[in-house]
């Protein structure tokens, strides 16, 4: 059995009042651990694959191509791939978020 604590795993995104953990990584599929302080936002990017997120805990503003939703603890967004993405935290409170890639994307050259 291997178990992994988002608290405890390494940091990689540290900035901007981000903070990322991959907790998941295998070729079948990639899950990442985002904590999004207050007032902050991941940046609109896409990628090639489709993506589930599934709030953990607050409520965060999911955007995805030209809809935005404000999305709750407990909820599961799924998100097409290559269609534009963004999460915003405009709470006063910091919110956590599971990203989910399956499959795992291939590394671009």
């Amino acid at each position: 059995m291997i178990t992994r604590n988002y608290q405890t795993e390494e940091l990689i995104l540290n900035k901007n009042g981000l903070k990322a953990s991959r907790l998941y990584d295998n070729p079948e599929g990639e899950i990442i651990h985002i904590e999004i302080e207050a007032g902050k936002t991941l940046q609109s990017h896409s990628t090639p694959v489709n993506v589930a997120f599934y709030v953990i805990e607050g409520e965060l503003k999911i955007e995805i191509g030209e809809e935005k939703k404000a999305c709750p603890a407990d909820t599961l967004i799924e998100s097409p791939k290559d269609i534009p993405h963004a999460i915003h935290n405009e709470s006063d409170i910091s919110a956590r978020i599971l990203v989910i890639k399956m499959p795992k994307p291939q590394k671009r050259r």
